[in-house]
């Protein structure tokens, strides 16, 4: 159906696209994969009429066609939904969904068509949106589902998802995965931009693999392994499980003791009560929206508007009234979970950006004045140690990808050398090779002293790192298992409140 011939795309010094050639088949669901700036993204959002390539040919059907803007894309055919939704909080699905593309005109806007349009595509494919619901008041999938029938409403007939998992629980991306069967039943076509080897392996029928800007493979899912696309991707063999010895804790670091948070939504934690000690992984297992994000936040000192009472300490001293920056002061670092809302300054550069939280101390600040020198040393510091691509300082933060958006957090709160490091989902979006690398980071850390609070949706995950498990549902903890002896049907049961 589409076929994207020698694409070549350059931005400034940076070669995004080198001569890449990929063959996308009719009523197939097709992966592309590659480590973060691999070109995935680039490639397809050329496809979508998001760049326009330097050099090469595009063809839809067998006839070259010309794709200049997304809106000759959608002519054609063609839909995407970004890793990052492009929904309007504030407005309800139906008015994001026909954005752009109403019915009746602006004067006489037919929003009960609408309605009644959506609804029945929905039903169609079991997705189980509300055309009335407001964006801000629906889950993360129910808005991923959002996107995809904003794309089908467009008569889509080729879909590009890029990272569609990266934000659903394991149970999410089941249901996401059996609507996509569904799309593929109906005769649809589907492109998958994804890091996750599992689900390629799962959903896929055939598979690309790109690397440095080049197509390395082009194979038949039913033919390949996880190991082989592995050492494809990343050019070696990589360790897909995780390697560690037993923790040694120490003294406690971190204690919670009856921590309720309550917030515009209601009770986000209920009398929450826990202890991480130094050399030590603690993990939190649940699904989503369950009081997660509440209790990182809480503890890293970000909740201010929201009604706390309990007691957090840090080495036995309370700090549940200290700022953000007095709590880094005494050791806190904090990788948050939406790391463009609240990791870093996208339109700032890589220097900007890594010494936030650090910039009014020395040696950053010299006299009352930033030390540029200092910057620029421990900017390449933890581009070097951390593996940022590209690695120029210079850079802005929103022209790196997802993977090297996360590394680069991640080295600046590592240089910290923290006592405590509150972590929310470590590798979302992040590749096979950087996964393996920011695993063998956590591990270090913990070895090294650190006690460490991990919250992540991928179960494999946080089992694979905690050294002690607990499961959170609706704001309580309602388990802790040991991650060596239990089993992901044992985690999921308390997870979803079974026994």
């Amino acid at each position: 159906m589409l076929e994207l011939k020698n694409i070549t795309k350059t931005f400034g010094d940076v070669v995004a696209n080198n001569d890449v050639s990929i063959k996308i088949e009719k009523g197939t669901i097709h992966a592309i994969v590659g480590e973060n700036g691999a070109g995935k993204s680039t490639v397809m959002r050329i496809a979508y009429g998001f760049y326009t390539a330097d050099s090469g040919e595009i063809t839809i059907d067998g006839k070259p066609v010309n794709i200049r803007n997304p809106h000759d894309a959608i002519a054609l055919g063609i839909g995407m939904v970004h890793q990052h939704f492009m929904l309007v909080d504030t407005m309800t699905v139906a008015e994001n969904i026909i954005l752009g593309a109403e019915t009746g005109g602006a004067a006489n806007l037919d929003l009960d068509k609408a309605n009644a349009d959506i609804l029945a595509l929905s039903n169609e494919l079991r997705l189980g949106v509300n055309p009335k619901a407001l964006i801000e008041d629906i889950s993360v999938g129910a808005q991923q589902r959002v996107e995809l029938l904003k794309a089908l409403y467009r008569n889509a007939q080729l879909l590009i998802l890029d990272e569609p998992t990266a934000v659903l629980t394991p149970q999410e991306v089941e249901d996401f995965f059996n609507i996509l069967r569904l799309m593929k039943q109906q005769g649809k076509t589907i492109v998958i931009i994804t890091h996750k080897l599992e689900e390629v392996l799962a959903i896929s029928d055939n598979v690309t693999v790109m690397r440095d800007g080049k197509t390395v493979g082009n194979v038949k899912t039913s033919e390949t392994s996880a190991k082989d696309l592995a050492r494809m991707i990343v050019g070696r063999d990589v360790l897909l499980r995780v390697e560690k010895t037993d923790a040694k804790p120490n003294e406690t670091v971190l204690k919670v003791e009856n921590l309720t948070v309550k917030n515009a939504h209601g009770e986000a934690l209920d009398r929450v009560s826990f202890e991480v000690k130094a050399g030590e992984i603690v993990g939190i297992a649940g699904i989503e929206g369950n009081g997660q994000t509440e209790l990182i936040e809480t503890i890293a000192g970000l909740t201010a508007t929201a009604k706390l009472s309990g007691r957090v300490e840090l080495f036995g001293k309370e700090i549940t009234n200290l700022s953000a920056r007095k709590r880094k002061e005494l050791g806190i670092a904090h990788i948050p979970e939406d790391r463009h809302r609240r990791g870093l300054l996208l339109d700032s550069d890589l220097e900007e950006n890594s010494i936030l939280g650090v910039h009014y101390r020395p040696p950053v600040t010299s006299g009352g004045f930033l030390n540029s020198t200092a910057i620029e040393t421990r900017t390449k510091e933890i581009i070097r140690n951390f593996d940022v691509r590209p690695p120029n300082p210079q850079l802005s933060a929103k022209s790196l990808s997802g993977g090297n958006q996360q590394k680069l957090i991640i080295g600046r709160e590592f240089e910290l050398n923290p006592k405590l490091l509150l972590v929310s989902q470590p590798t979302r979006g992040v590749d096979i090779g950087a996964i393996e690398f920011i695993h063998r980071k956590l591990i270090a850390l913990r070895d090294a002293g650190t006690a460490v609070l991990l919250v992540s949706a991928e179960l494999e995950e946080v089992t694979a790192l905690a050294d002690r498990l607990l499961v959170i549902s609706k704001g309580k903890f309602v388990g802790e298992v040991n991650p060596k002896e239990t089993s992901t049907e044992e985690i999921g049961l308390l997870m979803t409140g079974g026994n």
